[in-house]
């Protein structure tokens, strides 16, 4: 849960909560007992609106960054057999 201050108390400790912010924490303002805003650090809101990749783009990315055929592991072969096949458990009703 991230820390929480009132819009009154968010005025008078303005410099820590920017620093937590900076640091990674998230801080909630809230307005009468309520949740009206969170300051988050430019990181964490870059991350949050930044476009999201396809998954076969990502993971052709992540092939060439971590260079799976270097470490003996084929392509083709990375998702086989993760799914279990069997039909699942029986249910009564």
């Amino acid at each position: 849960m991230p820390e929480e201050y009132s819009i009154a108390e968010a005025r008078n400790h303005f410099a820590r909560i920017i620093h937590n912010a900076e640091n990674g924490k998230p801080i909630q303002i809230t307005r009468r007992g309520k949740p009206v805003a969170v300051v988050l650090s430019v990181d964490e809101y870059q991350r949050l609106t930044s476009e999201r990749l396809e998954f076969g783009t990502g993971l052709m990315q992540f092939r060439q960054k971590y260079e799976i055929e270097v470490l003996d592991i084929h392509p083709d072969q990375v998702f086989n057999d993760v799914r279990d096949r069997t039909g699942g458990r029986e249910i009564i009703f």
